[in-house]
């Protein structure tokens, strides 16, 4: 029996250890403050770089999906100068070491992996409080 996890914000910190709790059996509630996932858009790209975020989709189980949604070239990177001078120039290596993807499309196979009511919208948090006593140590 596994005691049931709260966590806060359905950012893709959030939703990945919701996934990967839930790829385990844990019960588990995301609490979020917008009203819903599609309130705003969810920024730009981000680098899934292969020792952080790769490990952290795998497990949760999400390897296949998330390569379904790479942006293949876009290793590549080019640093100007403010005239325009180009200081640093690499092509997209091929090694999928830190493959790019858009944010919006990583949040939305995150929530589709979770079972629908997992994710409470519209819930912002207030306060907090211990349940008991707390481990000596943990809190300043």
């Amino acid at each position: 029996m596994h005691t049931p996890v709260t966590i806060i914000g359905a950012g893709l910190g959030g939703l990945t250890l919701a996934r990967v709790l839930h790829v385990h059996g844990i019960p588990v509630t995301v609490y979020e403050g917008e009203s819903s996932a599609a309130v705003r858009t969810q920024g730009g790209i981000l680098d899934i770089h292969d020792y952080n975020g790769q490990i952290a989709l795998a497990a949760a189980a999400l390897t296949d999906e998330f390569r379904g949604i790479i942006l293949h070239g876009h290793q590549a990177m080019r640093i100007l100068a403010p005239d325009a001078t180009v200081l640093f120039d690499q092509l997209d290596d091929g090694t999928g070491a830190r493959p790019e993807v858009q944010r919006g499309e990583l949040r939305q196979i995150l929530l589709d992996s979770l079972p629908v009511d997992t994710v409470e919208w519209g819930h912002k948090v207030t306060g907090v409080r211990a349940l008991g006593e707390v481990p000596r140590g943990l809190v300043r």
